[in-house]
């Protein structure tokens, strides 16, 4: 008697821990069942992935859906509208809204907004203050949370703790590995009048190196001293990746595919629609990141995802907000890197899937195996695509990439052994859920 599963993915070249190759994946309850040759087994579906790459779910570990309190900008089911129609099958969700996810019943709140209603699986990070210090040690343990992020610069929001003891009196609390935004604020606040009215290229002379770098200097002493686990995100400097080499003990960090893309030379087409903070650089600090991921530093990708209206964008800098979007192109703009022989497309697996699920210790999650949730990301590593905002699912509508010719498209997302997206089309109801995480379960 045939052996029965939910799903089988047949003919589809699966790409994860173990290498690549033809195998076919059997889906029994959400979960994945068998790996091998199942063309002697029935399914309920069965999807045809001739020609196509399985790879494990892509996760992005920073996401701004502006909900609640910013709708108007993004909101959750739009949000991971956007992130299935790029591939994305979880996301972690930024504290930075309004109000902000500092507290039990925020992120509660937030949970609640997304089960059933995101299209992909999610956490929230809750935002660590000088208010909330003592209770971050079971904050980052509630359902739902991907652990705590800190600001030490300004940024989008009002979270801000920039003092080394602000930072040692949250890090001495945690258990879990914290997130930072590092951009050394006294630096940032000296700074004000580098801006030049209407011209955003001023941004990085503002907010530059220096700052960037002091700051993860700081951050890393502070944390070694309190024996603490941190996340340097959206690393943006080469001088940084050169300090984090030395540092991987008490330090992962984080690269985007904005800074790994454009450069300061973008200012003059792109104007504010590529302002973020930190900053997009010149092109040795682009080239020190790629060092960064050539050379394993880097551990894990995320898009940085922070939408604003084009209204907004509009206004002259340095009124214009910082922040654009990014979850729906994270996979294609990394696959046409693939494709143009910068990373190879199981480095490229290693910082969406596995680095998270290694580093923030996700339950079920980031691999190819049995057991573990069938969340996968199917791609077609031949097809050319145009990006264009026309593709947009994100409420702002709009994308630094338009126009971009790509090789390397994602043409599935699957979630737990559900077809989400098929050929950029939302095929399947929400039914978004909380991720897990390993030091957060019962115990």
């Amino acid at each position: 008697m045939a052996t029965t599963y939910d799903l089988i993915l047949t003919g589809g070249t699966v790409v994860n821990h173990d290498g690549e190759g033809f195998r076919d994946i059997g889906v029994r309850g959400g979960r994945i069942a068998t790996i091998g040759d199942l063309s002697q087994a029935s399914a309920g579906e069965t999807i045809d992935c001739r020609g196509l790459h399985i790879l494990p779910g892509v996760i992005d570990s920073q996401v701004h859906f502006r909900e609640p309190g910013l709708e108007h900008k993004e909101d959750l089911e739009t949000g991971s509208r956007a992130a299935v129609l790029g591939g994305v099958t979880a996301v972690f969700e930024m504290p930075n809204t309004n109000p902000l996810t500092t507290s039990e019943a925020a992120l509660a709140d937030k949970v609640r907004r997304g089960s059933g209603r995101m299209h992909c699986d999610f956490a929230f990070w809750v935002g660590g203050t000088r208010e909330n210090a003592r209770d971050v040690g079971e904050l980052e343990r509630l359902p739902g949370a991907a652990g705590i992020k800190v600001f030490m610069g300004s940024s989008t929001g009002d979270l801000l703790v920039e003092d080394d003891d602000g930072v040692a009196s949250i890090l001495k609390n945690t258990r879990r590995r914290a997130a930072f935004h590092s951009e050394d604020e006294f630096r940032l606040r000296e700074r004000l009048g580098e801006r030049i009215e209407g011209d955003p290229s001023s941004h990085p002379v503002w907010r530059d190196e220096i700052a960037a770098l002091r700051c993860t200097e700081r951050l890393v002493r502070i944390a070694r001293n309190v024996r603490a686990r941190i996340h340097v995100l959206h690393i943006s400097t080469a001088e940084e990746i050169m300090f984090l080499e030395q540092h991987k003990d008490v330090a992962t960090c984080e690269a985007t595919p904005h800074h790994l893309t454009l450069s300061a030379d973008d200012y003059a087409r792109l104007g504010t629609l590529i302002q973020m903070n930190p900053p997009v650089r010149a092109a040795r600090h682009r080239d020190g990141v790629w060092h960064g991921i050539v050379q394993g530093i880097v551990d894990v990708l995320g898009s940085d995802h922070a939408p604003h209206t084009l209204a907004e964008k509009a206004k002259p800098y340095p009124a214009s907000p910082s922040g654009m979007t990014g979850v729906q192109t994270l996979v294609p703009i990394m696959l046409d890197h693939v494709n143009a022989g910068r990373l190879t497309l199981q480095r490229f697996v290693d910082l969406s899937s596995h680095g998270p699920q290694r580093i923030f210790g996700m339950a079920r999650k980031g691999r190819i195996a049995a057991g573990y949730d069938a969340d996968f990301t199917i791609v077609d590593m031949k097809r050319r695509e145009t990006i264009t905002n026309a593709q947009a699912g994100s409420k702002a509508g709009w994308t630094p990439y338009d126009g971009k010719q790509v090789t390397g498209w994602p043409v599935g997302t699957v979630i737990r052994g559900r077809r989400v997206m098929w050929e950029g089309e939302i095929v399947t109801p929400s039914q978004g859920r909380a991720v897990e995480f390993s030091e957060a379960l019962a115990g």
